[in-house]
C-alpha cells in the first residue's frame, strides 16, 4: 500500500507542530477519525475545512485544492500486510458472515452504511493489557423490491 504524497506532508506538519487528531477535531470541529480518514485521502474536505487545516499546519492553495477534490477510496485489491490493519481484515474474514447473519436476523435483507455512518475508538484500560473498543455506527439500507 503506497502512502499518498499529501498524506505523508500532512503527517508531517502534524508532528512537526506537536497535534494530535483530537487537537485537531477542536480546529475541524470533526471527529478524529474522520480527520484521520481526511488525512489519508478516504475523506472530502469543505473549502473552509481545507483552508483551517492549512492555516494550522502551513499548507499551500495546492494541497487544499487536493483536500477538496473527490479522492478515490480503499485500499486496492491486494490483501493488507501491516499488522494492525490485517486484523479488521481478519476479522472479516471470521466473523464477516456471522455479523451478516445477525444483522439481517435483526433487520432482514439489507446491509449496514458506510456512508450514513460513525466510527470511534476508545482506549479501555485494563491491567491485564489495555484495550482496543472499536465503535460502527451505521444506517440500516433495507435492499428494494420491485
Amino acid at each position: 500500500m503506497s502512502i499518498p504524497a499529501l498524506t505523508q506532508k500532512l503527517l508531517a506538519a502534524k508532528k512537526l507542530k506537536g497535534l494530535t487528531f483530537t487537537d485537531l477535531e477542536q480546529v475541524l470541529g470533526r471527529d478524529e477519525v474522520w480527520i484521520a480518514a481526511l488525512f489519508y485521502r478516504q475523506a472530502t474536505a469543505s473549502l473552509e475545512e481545507a483552508q483551517k487545516l492549512a492555516d494550522v499546519l502551513g499548507l499551500d492553495s495546492e494541497d487544499i485544492a487536493e483536500l477538496i477534490s473527490y479522492p478515490t477510496k480503499g485500499l486496492g485489491p491486494v490483501v493488507p500486510t501491516d499488522p494492525l490493519i490485517y486484523r479488521f481484515y481478519e476479522i472479516m474474514q471470521v466473523y464477516g458472515l456471522p455479523m451478516k447473519e445477525v444483522i439481517q436476523e435483526k433487520f432482514g435483507d439489507g446491509i449496514m452504511s458506510a456512508i450514513d455512518f460513525t466510527l470511534d475508538i476508545e482506549k479501555v484500560e485494563d491491567p491485564k493489557g489495555d484495550r482496543v473498543k472499536v465503535t460502527m455506527n451505521g444506517k440500516f439500507l433495507p435492499y428494494k423490491k420491485w
